[in-house]
């Protein structure tokens, strides 16, 4: 391991001393992979263990979290989609690794060479046609991008560089080009005070980031316009005052990501995890967490504590896929996003996530549709759109399987999270070869 050339003797040696532990074990349980950490507490160490699996599209079915003192541990029962345990050795090798060097992990490389734009404001139907028509117009090629819509709000983090040399963007007057001609689109005839646009080289965990974006824009003290969803989660907080916790329980439909915008959410609330168990039955999720504020402090007031249920609420809300899941895949060109957005919007169709992927010249999105005013899109629709994109093109998918049977076909199975899990070990072999760190991934 290579060391910052800033770091004295003594400070790598507290970094060794501190250095997570990471055990992998799948004997213990007959349904799950058991993955336990120890290492030393500090705060946010929680999110980024779950992150390290999550971001494999891993289903946590069960967690064990204490954290009192100055140790930390943690022990999660995952599985893949389907419900398997995991068998692929490179797959428990790279999870192993990245959770030793977990003081690490998140400052990724992945977006370094792309400009980063972040967008909030209003949604409306057809926002989206016009703000990747504005990014073709400027000659803007979106390499990633990811859509997220709560409560009438929209926020999207999207990944370009200019189509013409495929470098990042860095001229301050197409920046500031950009930006003007996005907070217009944005702003519409009715958001001038909430539309915002910006631009940065930063490089950001993007799921995180569109949290931190919504919770900003205050999504979870709006009302939403139309909703169909009967899954609400249902959120409690109250105080253990004899030794000085507030205890947070959620119950909610369980889904891929769940503890990972649960556990965020608190974080960035600046609310610690001492303890906490996660159990899931059938569909359901149950989580209750022991929480402090970061000064030490339980919760305090009634106002506080109702910031916190909306809060949770809305972030377990925020991913949550309403409409009918439209897949696209087939050869990347300048203005394709543009296109298809606009086959929507022409017909009707509102967007209310989208997960955006260009990888070896092949655009491979994923789309949630409903109506003009949030009802289940007209089937007839879908097929006249499909048919105008080109019916091999644009597949409508179901939500993979989230539990412990086995699925009756190992097929491509497609991720909650957007992105093709073609199976767990190739995953992991592509984003190596996305990194450079091997020559192929077939």
């Amino acid at each position: 391991m290579e060391w910052p050339a800033c770091l004295n003797e003594y400070e790598k040696l507290v970094r060794r001393m501190n250095t997570p532990r990471v055990v992998i074990d799948n004997a213990v349980c007959p349904t799950a992979t058991l993955v336990k950490v120890d290492s030393a507490r500090r705060h946010g160490i929680l999110l980024e263990a779950v992150q390290v699996l999550t971001d494999l599209n891993l289903s946590i079915k069960k967690a064990y979290i204490s954290s009192d003192g100055r140790w930390f541990m943690d022990v999660f029962h995952v599985t893949d989609l389907n419900g398997n345990k995991l068998a692929d050795e490179s797959v428990l090798s790279y999870i192993e690794q990245s959770l030793e060097t977990i003081d690490h992990y998140g400052r990724t490389t992945e977006f370094n060479g792309l400009t980063a734009l972040e967008l909030t404001g209003t949604d409306r139907v057809g926002l989206l046609s016009e703000v990747f028509a504005v990014l073709a117009d400027l000659q803007c090629s979106v390499v990633e991008a990811k859509v997220w819509t709560h409560n009438g709000r929209i926020a999207s983090l999207i990944y370009v560089k200019d189509c013409n040399s495929g470098s990042p963007i860095e001229d301050s007057q197409q920046i500031d080009r950009i930006e003007a001609r996005l907070r217009n689109v944005l702003k519409g005839d009715n958001d001038i005070r909430s539309a915002k646009t910006s631009v940065s080289m930063a490089v950001t965990h993007t799921e995180r980031r569109l949290h931190q974006m919504m919770f900003a824009d205050r999504d979870y003290e709006r009302m939403p316009i139309l909703s169909h969803s009967t899954d609400y989660p249902v959120v409690t907080v109250q105080n253990w005052v004899e030794r000085g916790y507030s205890v947070v329980n959620v119950q909610c439909k369980d889904r891929t990501k769940l503890l990972f915008d649960v556990v965020c959410t608190l974080t960035d609330m600046e609310y610690v995890v001492f303890h906490a168990t996660i159990n899931t039955a059938g569909d359901t999720a149950y989580l209750e967490f022991y929480i402090r504020h970061i000064d030490g402090n339980p919760i305090s007031s009634e106002p506080e504590r109702q910031r916190v249920i909306q809060c949770l609420q809305a972030a377990v809300r925020r991913r949550a896929s309403e409409g009918v899941r439209l897949e696209l895949k087939m050869p990347d060109r300048q203005g394709l996003l543009a296109d298809v957005t606009r086959t929507f919007r022409e017909n009707g169709l509102n967007v209310t996530r989208a997960e955006i992927s260009t990888t070896t010249d092949m655009a491979l999105n994923v789309f949630y549709v409903t109506d003009a005013i949030g009802n289940p899109a007209d089937p007839k629709i879908i097929e006249s759109v499909r048919q105008k994109i080109g019916l091999s093109n644009l597949k409508v998918k179901e939500l993979p399987l989230i539990c412990n049977e086995k699925a009756e076909s190992e097929e491509e199975t497609v991720g909650v999270g957007g992105a093709v899990l073609l199976s767990l070990g190739s995953l992991v072999r592509r984003n190596l070869y996305n990194l450079g760190l091997i020559r192929s991934y077939s």
